[in-house]
């Protein structure tokens, strides 16, 4: 890895080289969301908040492994949880896992190919 203050020979500066701390944070986050089931519970939490009867029903799993889905994600800081009385509801509330989510899915065709760009639009005269 450069310094990140040496600039890269032939390409123009840019933001800061990541630091080892960041490049080692972020992988642990993209392992966690390499887990399909991880991914799709975390998506179904993106769109609002469930307990986890309801994650394991509309995910299809059984509650003991989404539970251990779940506190996988919770120590890894993407989701959130709270308590109602015996319930616990859990959500993703983080703007950047939520713009992450949301971009993969709409780089990648319900067919599971990587959906075309969409056309730019040439600038209004």
């Amino acid at each position: 890895m450069t310094d990140s203050a040496t600039p890269v020979p032939g390409h123009p500066p840019g933001p800061p080289e990541p630091t080892e701390p960041q490049l080692a944070s972020a992988a642990d986050t993209f392992s966690m969301l390499a887990s399909p089931a991880r991914l799709h519970l975390v998506w179904l939490m993106s769109t609002g908040t469930y307990d986890v009867g309801a994650l394991a029903e509309h995910v299809g799993l059984s509650l003991p492994t989404t539970s251990q889905h779940l506190s996988k994600l919770r120590l890894a800081g993407i989701v959130s949880a709270r308590r109602e009385g015996r319930h616990s509801y859990y959500t993703v509330e983080d703007p950047h896992v939520l713009g992450l989510v949301e971009q993969i899915f709409e780089h990648i065709a319900p067919d599971g190919s990587l959906a075309p760009d969409p056309p730019t639009r040439a600038p209004r005269a």
